[in-house]
């Protein structure tokens, strides 16, 4: 839990680890992911902070740890000074979400529990902020709609022949540029299923807002709702500050 050992060792609440006031803290980028420290219930550690995720999760190993057998349970949650009472938290065997991370995962914080608050995550720095003003200078403000929880953009992608266009949930979780719903994969050519810290694939363009990128590392997802066409990963924002407004209505992008 790399830093959180040290400052719980001395007697300092996890809810300050990191945080510089209230509302922020340091997180870092690794194996594709946003990791920050959090609590769920009593249980403190590193956790995946997922824009892309509608449910939180926590780690079957960390629940038994704590005696708890159920599915789902209902706790509080606390990440970046925000503090969620009475959260449905689903206990899930995120073993292969873990893979390839160098200390244990906790758990994944969702949309469930940031829906209605301000996110910002400052990729460069790494800093996660929770309801904090948003200072930027140049930026691109997109708007974002909402499906089945989740905060969606519209983008296209294509292998050269062939194209995709729709709408692409917000992924802080994955390492591929973009993840496509494995049900529409067939208009992009063939890409194989993959874990979301591996980006095996490659596309001919991805194209957001007027923007061009080319040979775009892909993979497939097939965790998404129906009306979602594929996420935008952190192979895509890793240079950026992002803000999902509180009212869940649009995306700032600075850098």
């Amino acid at each position: 839990m790399r830093r959180c050992v040290l400052l719980l060792a001395l007697g300092l609440p996890l809810s300050l680890a990191g945080a510089a006031r209230a509302g922020e803290t340091a997180c870092w980028f690794e194996n594709g992911a946003v990791v920050a420290p959090a609590v769920i219930g009593v249980m403190a550690g590193d956790y995946v902070i997922d824009l892309s995720a509608p449910r939180t999760l926590l780690h079957e190993t960390k629940a038994q740890m704590e005696g708890i057998t159920d599915p789902e349970i209902t706790l509080p949650v606390e990440v970046a000074g925000l503090k969620a009472a009475g959260v449905s938290v689903k206990v899930a065997d995120l073993d292969a979400r873990g893979a390839g991370f160098v200390t244990p995962i906790a758990g994944v914080i969702g949309m469930d529990v940031l829906a209605g608050h301000g996110v910002e995550i400052d990729f460069r720095r790494c800093r996660l902020r929770i309801d904090r003003p948003w200072r930027a200078g140049r930026q691109v403000v997109l708007p974002v709609m909402v499906i089945d929880g989740l905060p969606t953009i519209s983008a296209a992608v294509s292998d050269g022949p062939r194209a995709l266009s729709g709408a692409f949930a917000l992924d802080t979780a994955s390492k591929a540029m973009t993840r496509l719903a494995s049900r529409g994969a067939a208009a992009t050519g063939k890409l194989d299923a993959s874990a979301r810290n591996l980006a095996p694939a490659t596309l001919r363009a991805l194209s957001l807002d007027g923007v061009l990128a080319e040979n775009v590392p892909a993979s497939l997802a097939d965790d998404l709702p129906d009306g979602i066409a594929g996420t935008l990963g952190t192979g895509l924002w890793a240079r950026h500050r992002l803000r999902l407004a509180a009212d869940g209505k649009s995306l700032a992008i600075a850098n």
